[in-house]
Formats: structure tokens, C-alpha cells, sequence
């Protein structure tokens, strides 16, 4: 018995062709805009590809934009195909093709669900990316001289003032290492001494951040230097006192920032897999109602399509059954292969 049988007549048939046919080419801009939502991720992720601790991140860019030129392609011929469903003559063309094209049409439709839950995923390694990447740039924030990391300052003072955060965790995380470039210290001054024999790897380290961590939004002047010494300011207490300097952690607003738009993609992916799954069914009812004609010459006569010709479980078995046949068709080959080598 054929799953979701249904019995067509001429004036059906051609509403169905017709109705599909838009269908396809609304899955054509579905197509364009996955493309469109692949390329604008990877372009973000470029902005900041520096503050990545691999290049792994820009794999599902790259599976968006491949899907998405993909779905326009096989939407557009699917719709061709509907359309010239309405000629018997035009469709006689298309008719031995259809079946291996609605398989591959399955594929890709689990291929676009799978991509849709990697983008609901991806926050997981995205987070780890960050948080190493973001360190090492802190590392480096201080390089303005070295070739290949002298934009590094930059690009960490314009993210902070973008996404108004403060180091990797929080502000303290610049306390830990140096970031001002050895240029701008003077090793004769006794503080300077004194910081850097303070600590064993001979870091000029203060409790102090870059301007970048300011919040403008404070009505007093910014404390960004010597922000544990109560003593260094007036009226100060940095134990009670709300900080003007951003408190937020730049992984976790990156994270936020990067999770947000990998949701938002994630969920049009998923409504774009449900659009290619009704146009996939659509066109296997168009191919089964115009198979089953009860009179091939007679345009007008009735038919029926289906989903599948048979039951669930009879189209699995009968999967698996040529499955099956073909893998001891090669092993017959192979045999037949190996006794003509040895004679």
C-alpha cells in the first residue's frame, strides 16, 4: 500500500505543478539566503579572525555558503522540471532522471539539517576559540613593533570599546601581564625596576588597564591606573566603589555576540530544511501522479501519487535487500577478478 496516497484528475495535477512550481523558486531565494547568511558570517568572523585560536571556526561559513549555492541549483531545476510537467512532451525529457534527482534531493535535505544543528552547536568550540584566542592576543597588545603583531593593539582597543568589555574573563586579566611595549618604560626609573624584579618572568606588571576599558558613560574621570591603590585617588575605595572601567569579560561578550547570529541562522537553516522537504515531496507526487496515468494517451484520465509506492517498512526493506545485492555483486567481482589473476 503507497504512503499518503492521493488521486489526481487533470485540473489537480496542474494545480499541483503549478503550486510546486512557485514553491521551487521560493526556495530559490531560500537558497540565496543561505548563501547570503553564510557570507556574512564568515565576513564577521574574519573581522576577528586574529583573536581565533584556529581557523577550524570557518568551516560552517564555508558549509553555508556551499548549501546555499547548492539549493539554488537544484531548486531552480526543480522548478524547470514542474514546469515542464504541464507538457507531456517537455517532461518525457526529465522522467528518467527524476528518481536519482529525488534521492539526491533526500541527501541534501539531511545534509541542511545537519548544518542547521551545527550552527546551534558551534557555541560549544566557539567558546574555547575565544577564550585561547583572545589570550594570546592580550599577549601580544603590547607588540607594536613586531612585524605581524603590530595591529594587534588596535584591533583589542577597538573590540573593547565595540562590545564595551575588559579582558578575556574581566579587567583583572590585565594585571597579569604586561601591555605596555618596553619603548615606553624607562629602566632607570626605581619603579620600573621595582615591577619588573617583582615577578619572575620580568614583566612590567601594574593593576592597571588600556584606555579602551573605560566606560564614557561614568561621571568621574576614568581610573585606569593604579586602580587597587585607595590611596592614589581621592574619595576612592576600590573594594566599595563601582568601577568605571568595563567589568565584562571580552570572551563571554564575543561568545554572546557570535551565539546570537549562530541561533538566528540556525533557526532560518531549519525553516529553509522544512521548505526543501515540501518541495521535495511535491515534486515526487508531481513524478508518481504523472507515472500512474490509467491512459498514458489521454492526458484528462485519472491517476494517483504517493510518497513512496509502498509502506515504511517494506521501502527499508527493500533498501536494504539491494543494499545487500550489490555488496555480493562486488565481492563476486572481486573473487572472479583475483582467479583471473591467478590463472
Amino acid at each position: 500500500m503507497a504512503l499518503m496516497l492521493v488521486k489526481f484528475d487533470l485540473k489537480k495535477r496542474v494545480k499541483l505543478a503549478q503550486t510546486v512550481w512557485f514553491m521551487y523558486w521560493f526556495a530559490v531565494m531560500a537558497g540565496v539566503l543561505v548563501f547570503s547568511m553564510g557570507l556574512f558570517f564568515k565576513i564577521e568572523l574574519r573581522k576577528r579572525s586574529e583573536l581565533m585560536d584556529n581557523n577550524e571556526s570557518h568551516f560552517l561559513p564555508n558549509l553555508l555558503i556551499l548549501m546555499g549555492l547548492i539549493a539554488c541549483g537544484i531548486n531552480a531545476f526543480g522548478g524547470k522540471v514542474c514546469y515542464d510537467s504541464l507538457d507531456p512532451v517537455k517532461f518525457a525529457k526529465w522522467k528518467p532522471m527524476l528518481k536519482n534527482f529525488l534521492v539526491f534531493c533526500v541527501g541534501f535535505n539531511a545534509l541542511l539539517f545537519v548544518t542547521a544543528l551545527l550552527c546551534f552547536l558551534m557555541r560549544i568550540p566557539l567558546q574555547f576559540t575565544l577564550a585561547e584566542g583572545l589570550r594570546n592576543g592580550m599577549r601580544f597588545y603590547k607588540d607594536t613593533d613586531t612585524p605581524g603583531r603590530c595591529y594587534m593593539k588596535r584591533t583589542l582597543d577597538q573590540m573593547q570599546m565595540d562590545f564595551r568589555c575588559c579582558g578575556n574573563d574581566n579587567y583583572r586579566d590585565w594585571f597579569e601581564i604586561q601591555w605596555v611595549s618596553n619603548r615606553y618604560l624607562d629602566f632607570s626609573a626605581k619603579e620600573v625596576k621595582d615591577r619588573i624584579g617583582s615577578n619572575v618572568d620580568g614583566q612590567y606588571l601594574m593593576d592597571g588597564v588600556p584606555f579602551s576599558c573605560c566606560n564614557p558613560s561614568s561621571p568621574r574621570p576614568c581610573i585606569q591606573i593604579q586602580m587597587t591603590n585607595n590611596t592614589a585617588h581621592y574619595s576612592y575605595d576600590h573594594y566599595t566603589e563601582e568601577l568605571n572601567v568595563w567589568s565584562r569579560g571580552c570572551s563571554e561578550a564575543l561568545l554572546s555576540y557570535y551565539g546570537g547570529m549562530l541561533n538566528t541562522i540556525g533557526a532560518l537553516v531549519l525553516l529553509v530544511t522544512l521548505l526543501e522537504i515540501g518541495v521535495t515531496i511535491g515534486l515526487q507526487y508531481v513524478d508518481s501522479s504523472l507515472s500512474t496515468l490509467a491512459n498514458p494517451d489521454d492526458p484528462e484520465s485519472e491517476s494517483e501519487g504517493w510518497i513512496l509506492e509502498k509502506t515504511v517498512k517494506e521501502t527499508f526493506t527493500d533498501i536494504m535487500a539491494k543494499m545487500k545485492a550489490m555488496g555480493k555483486g562486488s565481492k563476486v567481482e572481486e573473487g572472479g577478478e583475483a582467479v583471473a589473476t591467478v590463472s
